[in-house]
C-alpha cells in the first residue's frame, strides 16, 4: 500500500536512514566482492549475463568485476547506504574503448532483478536515443513502475540534454554530475527530464584489485541518489516511484540560478553516514 508521508518525515528518513533492508541490482560491470573497501560486504546474488547470440545465458559472477566500475558503484551506494542489501547483476562488458553491452542482455537482467523483487534498479550505463531500441528499454521500466520498482540512470556524460535510455523515461531518477566535496548533497534542476545532480568526481573510487582510483561521470553520481533512495524508503517502503521521485525534488537543494545579477545560494540539506 503506498503511503504519502510529509516533507519533514522524508528528510528525516533519508537524514537518519541507514538503508535497512532495501534490495539494490547493481547493473553493471560485475562488484569486486572480496574488495577491502566494501568492509566484508556479502552480495545477495552474484550473476553475470551473457549472449551467445541467440540467448542470454545467466551464470555466476564469481565475486569478480571484468571493468572496476561495477565495484566503484557498489562502494558509493555502500558508503552511504551501509545496511543496504546488494546484489551484482553484471550485463556490461569491456570493449576496447569503454564499457559496452547489449541491449538485450540488460533487458535480461532487469526483469530477473524484478523477478527476485529487488526494489532499487541502479542503472550506470545508457543507450543513444535511436527510436528502434526505446521498447527494449520501456518494457522493463514499464514493468518496475508497475511493481512499485524504483530505477535510478546515470545521463549521458558529454550533454545531460542528450537523449539516452533508460535515463529519459519520465517515471526514472536520473542523475547528471557536478564537481562536491561532499558526497551526501544532491540538487534538483527543474525543466530538464534529467532532474538531478549529485557527486560525480572522486579521488578514491573502489575498483579492481583492491585499489582505487580518480573517476568523474555521471555513473558515479546515480549511486548517489540510489543510496539517499534507499535510505528513504528503508523508513517508509511503502513509497511509489513516483511518490519517492517527488519526495526527492521537494528535498534537494535548489539548483543555482541567475536572480537579479547575481548568483542565488543553494539551500543547504545535510545528510549524515549511517553506521557501518
Amino acid at each position: 500500500m503506498n503511503t504519502w508521508i510529509s516533507l519533514e518525515e522524508a528528510r528525516s528518513a533519508i537524514a537518519a536512514g541507514t538503508g535497512q533492508g532495501v534490495r539494490v541490482a547493481v547493473l553493471d560491470s560485475g562488484i569486486e566482492a572480496s574488495h577491502p573497501g566494501l568492509g566484508g560486504l556479502r552480495l545477495i546474488d552474484d550473476l553475470a549475463f551473457v549472449s551467445d547470440g541467440n540467448t542470454v545465458q545467466v551464470q555466476t559472477g564469481a565475486g569478480t568485476d571484468v571493468n572496476g566500475h561495477g565495484t566503484g558503484i557498489a562502494g558509493i551506494i555502500h558508503a552511504l547506504a551501509p545496511k543496504a542489501k546488494i546484489g551484482s547483476f553484471r550485463v556490461l562488458r569491456m570493449g576496447l574503448f569503454d564499457l559496452t553491452s547489449k541491449r538485450d542482455i540488460i533487458q535480461r537482467a532487469a526483469f530477473e532483478a524484478l523477478d527476485r523483487r529487488y526494489q532499487i534498479l541502479n542503472c550506470s550505463f545508457g543507450c543513444r536515443g535511436e527510436k528502434e531500441f526505446i521498447m527494449e528499454f520501456k518494457d522493463w521500466v514499464d514493468e518496475a513502475y508497475v511493481k512499485g520498482v524504483h530505477i535510478i540512470s546515470a545521463c549521458s556524460n558529454r550533454d545531460f540534454t542528450e537523449r539516452e535510455w533508460p535515463a529519459y523515461f519520465p517515471t526514472v531518477v536520473t542523475v547528471d554530475k557536478m564537481n562536491l566535496d561532499q558526497i551526501d548533497r544532491f540538487f534538483y534542476r527543474p525543466g530538464n527530464l534529467v532532474e538531478f545532480v549529485a557527486k560525480g568526481q572522486y579521488s578514491d573510487l573502489l575498483w579492481l584489485n583492491g585499489q582505487t582510483k580518480d573517476g568523474f561521470g555521471t555513473s558515479f553520481a546515480a549511486p548517489v541518489a540510489t543510496a539517499l533512495l534507499a535510505r528513504l524508503i528503508s523508513v517508509h517502503p511503502g513509497l511509489s516511484p513516483l511518490a519517492a521521485k517527488e519526495l526527492l525534488r521537494l528535498v534537494a537543494e535548489p539548483w543555482p540560478r541567475a536572480r537579479k545579477g547575481k548568483r542565488e545560494r543553494p539551500r543547504r540539506v545535510r545528510f549524515p553516514q549511517g553506521e557501518a
